[in-house]
């Protein structure tokens, strides 16, 4: 006789309407941001687009750019669930890369920004002010994170000792900057294993010149 299968409680199936949801207003936030603007997209027309009311929209997002840049959020989460599995024996700089590559490698659940339009909307935040300040609030939020959970693994206190930051800083900057360099290639090089190589050659950059300053260091007079 066959185990009978297990019922979702109506709590998974609200959780999962709720992400649909979610996900339809991002969806309609990037539509209507990359073929008009920012400044001309309402937050009525992505609740619109999405089949939604505006009262909706506010239970999900603070506004139009924190929907447009949902993916940012998502995958900040992601490493940062990815940094906390990290065997405890690595250096936080070490367990940061390999967070992100395996974040960039999986291949059940790719990253966002290899979907179509990401790359365009990363571009844009570079020339639309509002959208870069809310890419900085998305990061600097997951990054609070990630110094939190580089503090427990290293046993000290991420608000006064600088190690946790000073890590995190440097490791978050070469991943922003090696995805700005991808977005402003356009198409050239549109696939995952470009942008995970890109990233693989940003942290590497990081790390040879960081080895050069200290020896550097110990030769001065």
């Amino acid at each position: 006789m066959k185990a009978a299968k297990p019922t979702d409680s109506p709590e998974d199936r609200r959780r999962r309407k709720a992400r649909r949801t979610r996900d339809a207003l991002a969806d309609a936030a990037c539509d209507l941001i990359l073929s008009q603007g920012t400044a001309a997209t309402t937050v009525e027309a992505i609740a619109e687009r999405a089949d939604v009311t505006r009262r909706t929209f506010s239970r999900h997002f603070a506004g139009k750019e924190d929907a447009a840049l949902d993916f940012v959020r998502r995958d900040g989460d992601r490493i940062n669930a990815l940094l906390r599995a990290r065997p405890a024996h690595e250096p936080p700089l070490t367990a940061y890369r390999r967070a992100v590559r395996a974040w960039l490698t999986d291949p059940d659940d790719p990253p966002w920004q290899l979907r179509p339009r990401m790359r365009r909307l990363l571009a844009l935040i570079d020339s639309e002010p509002a959208l870069f300040g809310a890419y900085q609030r998305i990061r600097v939020d997951a990054q609070e994170e990630s110094i939190r959970i580089i503090a427990a693994r290293l046993g000290t206190d991420g608000a006064l000792d600088v190690r946790p930051a000073a890590v995190v800083d440097a490791a978050a900057g070469v991943l922003v900057a090696a995805l700005r360099v991808w977005a402003r290639q356009g198409d050239r090089n549109p696939g995952a294993a470009d942008l995970a190589a890109l990233v693989e050659r940003a942290y590497d950059a990081l790390t040879s010149e960081a080895a050069a300053a200290v020896a550097d260091s110990t030769t001065e007079e």
